[in-house]
């Protein structure tokens, strides 16, 4: 449901000068509506990605939500990484499934980005867990589940054992490329809100749409898909929409305009809904 608020003389100030507040005002109702801000693997645009420096910046930046990628070690620890293998951004080599979790925290998953990050290390699920909840909301997306066979249940378990599988607010949500791994993660956390991820215009069809409203919460396409008409249909079937990866102002300003529920983006300062 989207968050509608009425605004008072002192809020509509407070507005004005707050450069974070994730909402904006309309000319004639005098309503706001709420924009998410999503921190895509932190604030990946001045801290390395899927790190506590990219995501604690995230929250200093007053993202609603940090996004996260969970994968997991040869020895089934789940850790926090974007890419099949650590080459990219680390100083290791070798994918992260053939990877023990020593390993894998031994590498440095920072310096790539500047010297002030060297040391940086791969976190954990439970990590992010434990520091970030109750502070910000978390954006989980299982990546490239169909690697990893359980681990929709191992997340699940996770989420359990801290009472984060009946989330207030929505600040819990989970989503993937792989559809099937989000119809099974439904049916093991039915109160976690699910997301499907696409870039492919075949999934936008009238039909497709209505598959994934049986299951999913949110439609979330990259931005290169998004029209006006596509975030009606959306709506229409009672689903939310995110969007992905807003890299410039003028994609924040396109979405913003398109009437998305979130912005998934590197510069969270990129996003001013008032504007």
């Amino acid at each position: 449901m989207k968050k509608a608020f009425v605004i008072g003389a002192s809020l509509a100030f407070s507005l004005l000068f707050n450069p974070f507040q994730q909402a904006f005002a309309a000319e004639t109702t005098g309503e706001i509506r709420q924009v998410d801000l999503v921190a895509h693997r932190g604030a990946t645009g001045y801290a390395p990605e899927n790190t506590i420096a990219a995501f604690d910046k995230g929250v200093e930046m007053k993202a609603d939500y940090i996004e996260i990628d969970v994968q997991r070690s040869k020895d089934g620890e789940l850790v926090i990484i974007h890419d099949n293998t650590v080459d990219r951004t680390t100083d290791g080599t070798g994918y992260v499934k053939d990877l023990t979790f020593e390993q894998i925290r031994g590498l440095d998953a920072g310096s790539w980005k500047g010297e002030q990050f060297t040391g940086e290390r791969i976190p954990t699920f439970d990590e992010i867990l434990d520091r970030y909840h109750g502070k910000t909301g978390i954006l989980i997306e299982l990546k490239s589940p169909e690697l990893y066979p359980g681990i929709e249940a191992q997340v699940a378990q996770k989420l359990i054992e801290r009472n984060l599988d009946k989330p207030q607010n929505e600040k819990i949500i989970i989503q993937s490329f792989n559809f099937e791994s989000m119809k099974l993660t439904n049916s093991l956390l039915p109160k976690v809100p699910i997301g499907v991820l696409t870039s492919n215009r075949a999934h936008t069809t009238e039909q497709a749409l209505k598959e994934f409203a049986t299951y999913a919460d949110y439609f979330n396409p990259s931005y290169g898909i998004v029209s006006k008409e596509l975030v009606d249909q959306v709506h229409s079937l009672g689903m939310k929409i995110q969007s992905w990866t807003v890299r410039s102002h003028e994609a924040a300003q396109f979405l913003l305009d398109m009437n998305v529920d979130g912005i998934i983006t590197d510069y969270p300062d990129y996003v001013d809904p008032r504007k």
